[in-house]
This record gives structure tokens, C-alpha cells and sequence, in this order.
């Protein structure tokens, strides 16, 4: 089998400006939200800094992108399609797999004017319709995409995947392993503990990692902390990576990482998934984007 390259990036957050709230728009968590901008994060992300890891990532030619939620800030219409426009630019949506994060569902959008932008990157294999869990089989690896983005009250940026994407997710796990497929389970929330606080958690991670140990995944993908982190959840073959990346366009701005991205390379070996994961970023902001680690992991191949 030919080794198979991914990218994992996430947490793009494009500019916000020109677009502000406007109306009834303020009476809602956007308010907040864009105050924290306006005072602190529009300085926190960089297009420039966006830009640097997209062309490091063209450089690779990686064969997939895999992007982990939040390219919006508040979840205004302009934000929306200007997302669609940046996706684009990556690729379609045989090249790049998306789900939403937290700050793209800050407050309900009609779909038309939200995701549904986004279709072409969230629908899975055979879908006429955008439906969560989705499966997407792109070559040896099943990219599986699970939405933690809902609504939430001013001041919690939690996540909730339901027993009914719970449910669908186990079935897709399940059947992917039988036909052996390297699982990717991208949800924009951290699985593990403590990778962020109780605030901005996965209020349901306890049902989905109890799900993880009996289905198993190979990789785990997740954004949201804007800070990188490996940790392992228990599966029912061994412990399964769960792999957080910090925001593809932070500027390392206060107590955010400046940005990183995962090169992925999924390979086997006899009876085992051979994994390179090569973390490439920026050390600070004004430096060029390079290789600053990785891991070798050797998985066991579910079904064999």
C-alpha cells in the first residue's frame, strides 16, 4: 500500500471585519463575543499567519485536509461565506473533510445561511444531505466527522454529541473496522481530560470514550484549546492517540500556542498501521514554519 499523507489543521478563525452585529444581532451571546474580539483576539490571529501554514501544507501535497471546526468567531452570515470562499481555496470537497466547532454554532443560523454553505465538506460518502456523524473513505483511511458545535449559554464554550450521533457513530466505527479502515474521528472538543477546562469541555466525553473502548478509532483529531496536545484514550485493542492542534492562524498571542499542523502518514507493517505524525509550525510569530517534532505510532489494525 502506498503511504497516505494528511494534513490537521484547525481553529482558522478568519478576520471577523468587516462584519458586525447589527440589530437583534446584539441581543445574543454575539455581543460578548464580539467585545472579546474587538479587545483581544483579532490580535491573537493573523491572516499572514493563516497564510504561512496553508502554503506549508500545499508545499507536502498532502492527499486529504482534515480541519477541525471554528473558522468562524461569532457566527454572522458574512463570516459563513467567506468560510465557503476559504474552503475553496483549499480544495473541494473530495480533498478537504470539515466539522464545526463551537464559534461556528454560537447562536443558531438558518442552515441556508450557515453550514449549509459548508455542504460540500460535510456531507459523507453516498449523502444527499448534510447529516452528522458522516463517513468519508478516502483511500485506506475512514475520515469520520461527529458535530460538538451547539449553542450554549454567554460565558461556556462546552460541546454535546447526543445519544443519537452517539448511536450512528458507534455503527459507522464499527462497520469501518470490519472493512479495515484507518478510523479518523474528527470532533472539533477534546476527548481526554483535562485538555481544557470544564467550561469549554465535551459535556458528553464520558459516553463517547466509553463508546472508544469498545469500537476503537485509530486517531483521534480535535481543535479548540488553541494549544497542542497528545494524550491516549483507552480502546478496546490499546490506547487510541487523541491529537489536539493549536489555532492555524495564532500569533502565540498571551497564553495561545502560535500555530502548528499535523502532517500525517499512515502506512502498515505486517499486521499493524504504521503512523508518522510530524508536527510542523511556526516557534514564534515573524519565524518560519518548520518541522518541531513528532511521534511514531504503531497501531493494531482492528478486524485482522
Amino acid at each position: 500500500m502506498q503511504p497516505y499523507r494528511f494534513a490537521h489543521l484547525s481553529d482558522p478563525h478568519l478576520p471577523l471585519a468587516p462584519d458586525r452585529p447589527r440589530g437583534l444581532q446584539w441581543l445574543s451571546k454575539r455581543t460578548l463575543s464580539y467585545q472579546s474580539w474587538q479587545r483581544r483576539r483579532r490580535y491573537a490571529h493573523t491572516p499572514a499567519m493563516l497564510g504561512a501554514i496553508v502554503d506549508d501544507i500545499r508545499a507536502h501535497q498532502v492527499d486529504h485536509w482534515a480541519v477541525t471546526g471554528d473558522i468562524a468567531n461569532i457566527s454572522l452570515p458574512g463570516e459563513f461565506r467567506r468560510g465557503a470562499d476559504w474552503l475553496r481555496s483549499l480544495g473541494d470537497g473530495r480533498q478537504v473533510s470539515y466539522v464545526p466547532g463551537n464559534h461556528d454554532a454560537m447562536v443558531p443560523v438558518d442552515f441556508a445561511d450557515g453550514l449549509g454553505l459548508w455542504a460540500d465538506y460535510l456531507r459523507g460518502d453516498g449523502q444527499g444531505e448534510v447529516s452528522f456523524p458522516y463517513l468519508r473513505q478516502r483511500g485506506p483511511v475512514a475520515f469520520i466527522g461527529a458535530n460538538s458545535g451547539v449553542p450554549t449559554a454567554p460565558l461556556l464554550a462546552q460541546g454535546h454529541l447526543g445519544p443519537e450521533q452517539r448511536e450512528r457513530l458507534g455503527d459507522m466505527l464499527a462497520d469501518a473496522a470490519r472493512r479495515g479502515l484507518f478510523r479518523v474521528l474528527m470532533v472539533h472538543h477534546p476527548v481526554a481530560e483535562g485538555v481544557v477546562s470544564s467550561r469549554k469541555g465535551l459535556t458528553d466525553r464520558h459516553n463517547l470514550r466509553d463508546l472508544l473502548a469498545r469500537t476503537g478509532a485509530e486517531l483521534l483529531l480535535h481543535g479548540h484549546a488553541h494549544r497542542a496536545n497528545l494524550s491516549m484514550i483507552r480502546g478496546p485493542l490499546g490506547p487510541i492517540p487523541s491529537l489536539t492542534a493549536p489555532s492555524a492562524s495564532a500569533i502565540g498571542y498571551h497564553h495561545d500556542m502560535p500555530a502548528r499542523w499535523h502532517l500525517v502518514t499512515v502506512d502498515t507493517d505486517g499486521p499493524d498501521w504504521q503512523v508518522q505524525v510530524e508536527v510542523r509550525g511556526v516557534e514564534s510569530q515573524g519565524t518560519p514554519v518548520k518541522a518541531l517534532g513528532g511521534w511514531r505510532l504503531r497501531l493494531p489494525v482492528a478486524g485482522a
